[in-house]
């Protein structure tokens, strides 16, 4: 039976980067990657929409909290010791050049995630970490001071420490409870909001580049770029919306109204004025040849419909009543969400392992000798940002970290 100082089941972010670092950090140590699928860092291959949104430019450890809907706190020492600042520095070490976009997300020059997978790569071949893909873990458990891991048939695997970074996986998840760790079901954090309104959904492709968008019956809002699609909305206001609100939609099975502020930088006020000043300027022009707010074309006409204002209506024959509706359309208009959809690359979980089952210093469980947690078998999620990769990274460096000491 092979023996390991430590074998890792996972090879997504967190899992590959606790093995290379800690090959890096003691070169003595004998180490292991398991990985179900045919290929690892499948989800860091896609991640940005194959450009791999590896961490923020936001490097205070108090200010990324809130990007954190569950396990913001119990990453703050932990972001203390690496956090997205460390993250970079270490890329940087490695030969990885890497720019920040002006939303704070940050990428490698290149706008490859090949970059990062070749990185890794590396470093695992210079590190002598072996890689076993299509590998199906069925079982594992602590016996005469050493996990013994078994693939089937042949297949056992014996290692002094124990990783387990395998994600949203359920049948390891159930695992993880036999052994006495409490696990959060797992529910979906990042995804977008399905319309039942039509003509909306006609307007696939239309962007905005700031909404304010609010959960009806609810205290979850959000600001920020969001785009039309052919089911209903996405874009970065909804995938943060999503994960804020992910436990309140779930409980709602995924059926709600939104309240959706097109112009959130006008008051109302404001807004009737500008409508009143079309009506001394332009008295003869139609109203739905004058977008205003920088609204596209296509989407004015939409809202204009929406308020009852015809095709060659003018300006001279709408009033305060009419302009009150628009107005309200434009800033306070209301859409039923009867379901979700969810990005590949884009695919959060919230739920996991309890945190107050991990020790925040090593990652490691204090119910299980030997035994860590990194990536998102942990009940921590994140926003869209390069939020989620960074727990990934810190997780991961803390147990290498840890185990490299040993």
């Amino acid at each position: 039976m092979p023996q390991y100082d430590l074998v890792v089941i996972g090879g997504g972010a967190a899992g590959f980067f606790a093995a290379i670092n800690a090959t890096i950090l003691n070169p003595s140590l004998k180490v292991i990657i398991l990985e179900k699928n045919r290929e690892c860092l499948q989800k860091v291959k896609v991640s940005g929409g194959g450009r791999c949104n590896v961490t923020n430019a936001i490097e205070t450890p108090e200010a990324l909290l809130q990007f954190y809907p569950r396990g913001g706190e119990f990453l703050l020492g932990p972001f203390i010791r690496f956090g997205p600042k460390e993250m970079k520095t270490w890329l940087n070490n490695h030969k990885v050049n890497l720019k920040t976009e002006k939303d704070g997300r940050v990428f490698p020059v290149t706008d490859n995630s090949q970059t990062i997978i070749d990185c890794f790569y590396g470093l695992a071949r210079l590190g002598k970490v072996q890689i076993k893909t299509s590998y199906r873990v069925e079982n594992f458990e602590y016996f005469e001071e050493n996990w013994v891991i078994n693939g089937g048939v042949d297949q056992e695997i014996r290692g002094k420490d124990l990783l387990i970074a395998t994600g949203s996986d359920n049948r390891i998840w159930q695992l993880v409870s036999e052994l006495g760790h409490s696990v959060v079901p797992a529910i979906p954090s990042l995804f977008t909001f399905n319309f039942t309104e039509k003509k909306i959904k006609e307007l696939q492709g239309i962007s905005f580049e700031n909404v304010k968008v609010n959960i009806k019956n609810s205290s979850f809002f959000q600001e920020g770029p969001l785009l039309i699609t052919h089911w209903g909305v996405s874009g970065p206001v909804i995938l943060k919306l999503s994960s804020k609100a992910a436990v309140f939609l779930s409980e709602k099975k995924y059926l709600f109204a939104i309240e959706i502020n097109f112009c959130p930088e006008f008051s109302k006020d404001q807004i009737l004025e500008i409508f009143r000043k079309q009506l001394d300027l332009n008295p003869k022009k139609q109203i739905q040849n004058t977008a205003l707010f920088q609204l596209q074309t296509r989407f004015w006409k939409y809202i204009c419909e929406k308020s009852g204002i015809g095709e060659h209506q003018k300006w001279a024959e709408s009033g305060k009543k009419q302009w009150t509706l628009l107005q309200e359309n434009i800033q306070k208009a209301v859409y039923e969400v009867n379901g979700k959809s969810t990005f590949k690359e884009e695919f959060v979980t919230a739920g996991g392992v309890n945190l107050s089952e991990i020790n925040p210093e090593t990652f490691g469980s204090i119910k299980n000798q030997n035994l860590f947690f990194a990536g998102e078998i942990l009940n921590i999620d994140a926003m869209t940002g390069g939020f989620n990769f960074q727990a990934a990274w810190t997780a991961a460096w803390h147990v290498a970290a840890y185990l490299s000491k040993i």
